[in-house]
């Protein structure tokens, strides 16, 4: 593999000085380009732009062409772990991911095992393609969906607004939502080993409903379960860390709590008060985050004025990778990320000068 010609977004994990604070984008290959809706138009389906080697390649390079991106990020899906345990993953039109046949009896559940890696090699020949493909610009992340989040899917058989099953199965049979999240946690642990292996340089973990939970839940029910997972995480490849970064959507009440799991970094939502998170966390993780998503569909000088309000909060020094506070919307103008990124870099440079 080429040598890394830009490791800000490394660095800045590590708590490690930078000229500027790295930027990247949850879900910044995706649906708001026009060369992204090309390729998955020649895709023929969402699954199947996964599962070719070379599209995902070139969409997951797609936003690097566009802005000065700090890093790159797998473009899969956090659901191919499921589907490898045989749920059948599918997408309805306009609906999003449903499974069709979801954990609905104890029998299925008791059932549930750990898939073989190799049903998932698609996916670590795409990280070893991107990593060739990228010769060495900037980082490739790659991620898994966390125990519980993954969970949510599988037993609701879809999205949800209400996490009615999954909740009523957690207070009526809290025995079998652990068995669950027990095989979850050793999947998602291979997987993302796996990933790395294959020359993920970083890793993410979305814990995209943990936030659902109430007080004490979240603790037992996904907090345990990604501490469980990062600490059977390679943490060394290649003579360099592979750090973890841990992103619970709704979870800046918990940061003490997911600052002990021993990740490097956490991902805040953009509820959270970047000074406040970084005087609670101290020197234990950096923090990543955290622009409302729907701050993109503003004017280029008003995106501009909240970067500069997050640079202020987070404040001198290393530590702060800046993203959104969840993924960026279909919908956001493209040109609209260029003022972003734009500002970012240039803002942040005041902040590192020391």
């Amino acid at each position: 593999m080429s040598v890394l010609q830009n490791d800000t977004f490394l660095r800045a994990l590590m708590r490690q000085p930078t000229e500027h604070t790295p930027l990247w984008l949850m879900r910044q290959a995706g649906r708001y380009l026009p060369e992204y809706r090309a390729t998955r138009q020649r895709a023929g389906s969402f699954l199947d732009l996964c599962k070719n080697t070379e599209l995902a390649t070139e969409v997951t390079l797609q936003p690097l062409e566009r802005y000065p991106l700090d890093a790159a990020i797998l473009f899969s899906d956090i659901l191919t772990v499921p589907d490898a345990m045989g749920l059948g993953l599918y997408f309805a039109e306009g609906e999003g991911p449903k499974f069709e046949r979801p954990l609905r009896d104890e029998a299925a559940i008791r059932a549930l095992s750990v898939p073989d890696m190799a049903e998932l090699q698609y996916v670590f020949d795409a990280v070893s393609s991107i990593r060739r493909a990228l010769n060495g610009r900037v980082p490739l992340i790659g991620f898994s969906g966390s125990p519980f989040t993954l969970a949510c899917y599988m037993v609701e058989g879809g999205g949800s607004d209400t996490f009615s099953r999954i909740k009523t199965l957690m207070y009526d049979r809290p025995e079998l939502l652990h068995h669950i999240l027990a095989v979850n946690a050793q999947a998602v642990t291979a997987y993302l080993n796996a990933q790395i292996q294959a020359g993920a340089q970083a890793v993410q973990l979305f814990d995209s409903w943990g936030g659902a939970l109430a007080y004490g839940k979240y603790q037992e029910f996904s907090l345990a379960y990604m501490k469980q997972i990062v600490a059977g995480l390679i943490r060394e490849h290649d003579g360099r860390r592979v750090p973890v970064i841990v992103f619970t959507k709704g979870g800046g009440l918990w940061l003490e709590d997911i600052a002990s799991t021993g990740c490097d970094a956490i991902g805040l939502d953009w509820t959270v008060d970047l000074a406040d998170a970084r005087r609670r966390v101290g020197d234990k993780v950096a923090l990543q985050g955290n622009l409302d998503p729907n701050a993109l569909f503003a004017k280029p000088a008003a995106i501009e004025a909240e970067v500069a309000r997050l640079m202020a909060s987070y404040g001198e020094g290393a530590g702060h990778v800046f993203n959104l506070g969840h993924g960026i919307s279909q919908f956001t103008p493209p040109e609209h990320v260029t003022a972003l990124v734009d500002a970012v870099h240039r803002l942040s440079r005041p902040y590192h000068s020391n």
